[in-house]
């Protein structure tokens, strides 16, 4: 197992390597740069040409990618033209909000998915069997923009349950009146991300209940008499669950790059409205620096999903 962890660890670095330049290259590939459509009144042709010569963006793009590779190696992503601060600062500001509405989001998602999808094998092909099929494939056709607007209007503003915007009250004093208030805010788009990521556990569980009500360890335990209620709560339901450890791994990645349209549609403050925001305004050093986290949280949570199937699953780690 240790020797799978470090070889995973070294080919991370080319990997990482190898997409730093692919992002780089698509980023310098769009139209114009950070200074492209600059209205000020105080600013004439040769005050921007001045401003991108002190940004370096009319140097080459091996050379810009040198500079920013080197200043990578250093811990620093660059400074935002548009904020005026490092980029690490800017991210920093907004993670807690996006890892708070992922975190929020796994626990919906489980919570949803888990009971589902073990009911939906346990009753293969009964109404409510069905019922839940007919919700996945729901679930697999609505874009996300689209069910988030109709949240939006059905439980913030005809109802008026949950707030639509921002992720706390400005009116919230500090402590627990801004602790509920951000619990608050992050129900409605945390359901809403959550509703739509069950399809997939729901199929593998349902999957995996129908194939170990098969398995001859099942037909064993049901020879010998022990109860349905046992069979199911100690042999099928056990192993059937074991792609839930591992989903725990990969969820994480998957939902912090997932939120930039729930973050964007409910004008929540977090990385994934700024990836959106950096892009429309060619911020490309925000733009580098989240795509490089991005990619860098997906191949770790895949690493760990590898790592946690091994501790689970004797099998696997023998192999």
């Amino acid at each position: 197992m240790w020797k799978t962890i470090v070889r995973r660890l070294i080919l991370l670095v080319p990997m990482l390597f190898a997409l730093s330049i692919v992002m780089f290259l698509l980023a310098r590939a769009m139209p114009g740069d950070a200074l492209t459509g600059l209205v000020d009144p105080n600013l004439g042709a040769d005050d921007i040409a001045r401003m991108r010569e002190e940004l370096g963006l009319n140097l080459p793009w091996y050379q810009q990618y040198w500079n920013w590779f080197t200043n990578l190696l250093r811990g620093d992503l660059g400074r935002s033209w548009r904020y005026r601060m490092p980029v690490t600062q800017v991210i920093g500001q907004r993670a807690a909000n996006t890892i708070r509405l992922s975190f929020v989001t796994i626990i919906f998602t489980f919570l949803i998915a888990i009971p589902a999808g073990l009911i939906a094998g346990k009753y293969q092909d009964k109404l409510i069997d069905r019922g839940i099929i007919f919700y996945t494939f729901f679930a697999m056709a609505m874009p996300t923009v689209v069910f988030a607007l109709i949240n939006i209007f059905v439980f913030g503003f005809t109802f008026g349950w949950f707030p639509i915007t921002g992720s706390v009250s400005v009116a919230a004093s500090p402590g627990l009146e801004t602790f509920f208030s951000r619990i608050h805010h992050l129900i409605l788009p945390a359901l809403t991300g959550a509703l739509l990521s069950t399809v997939g556990l729901i199929n593998v569980l349902r999957s995996e209940v129908i194939e170990a009500e098969s398995s001859d360890y099942v037909t064993l335990a049901r020879s010998k008499g022990v109860p349905s209620r046992k069979v199911y709560s100690r042999h099928i339901f056990k192993n059937a669950s074991l792609p839930v450890v591992t989903s725990v791994a990969v969820f994480l990645p998957f939902l912090i790059g997932g939120s930039i349209f729930i973050e964007t549609v409910f004008a929540f403050p977090g990385i994934g409205r700024l990836f959106i925001s950096s892009i429309v305004e060619r911020d490309f050093a925000i733009v580098n620096g989240l795509i490089l986290i991005f990619a860098t949280v997906t191949i770790v949570g895949i690493l760990l999903a590898d790592v946690l199937m091994m501790i689970v699953d004797p099998r696997i780690r023998i192999k």
